[in-house]
């Protein structure tokens, strides 16, 4: 019993596995982040950044503005509860890599002393890519459309 023990501990098998939980703690954790740091500050700031959002595609501040908000806001919650997730994610995905390849330039580390925290936007690229791929999980309302 005691040769198990370093195998137990090294592999944490004595913590359940579950994909699903785990799925629910990476939309719960990202997207809540998104909606509260991107999504509500689009809402509290709205006359303000209605007229100083960059334009990457060129199809018009307003038209930027509103794939930006409903990005941020409507589609970050439907991805927290597990609504059309995958649909959701898609078009979270889009929006983030335009604004980090034709905004940003791909900014990871920051240009010179200015950090630009892109490291961010990979992580939600990443995480938005696993969901995309892997679905929300059975602890979601797509799951409980499913059955």
């Amino acid at each position: 019993m005691e040769k198990r023990m370093p195998q137990r501990i090294l592999k944490m098998s004595f913590l359940p596995s579950n994909s699903d939980l785990g799925l629910l703690a990476l939309r719960a954790v990202a997207f809540s982040s998104l909606f509260i740091k991107h999504g509500y500050e689009k809402f509290a700031n709205f006359s303000f950044l209605a007229t100083h959002i960059p334009d990457p595609l060129h199809i018009g501040q307003a038209c930027s503005f509103a794939f930006a908000m409903i990005s941020d806001s409507f589609c970050s919650i439907l991805l927290l509860i597990g609504l059309v997730t995958r649909w959701a994610a898609l078009f979270v995905l889009i929006t983030l890599i335009v604004a980090w390849t034709l905004v940003d330039r791909f900014a990871y580390f920051g240009h010179g002393w200015i950090p630009e925290h892109g490291e961010g936007t990979v992580v939600y690229i990443a995480t938005l890519v696993a969901v995309l791929i892997a679905g929300a999980g059975r602890y979601s309302v797509d799951a409980l459309w499913r059955d």
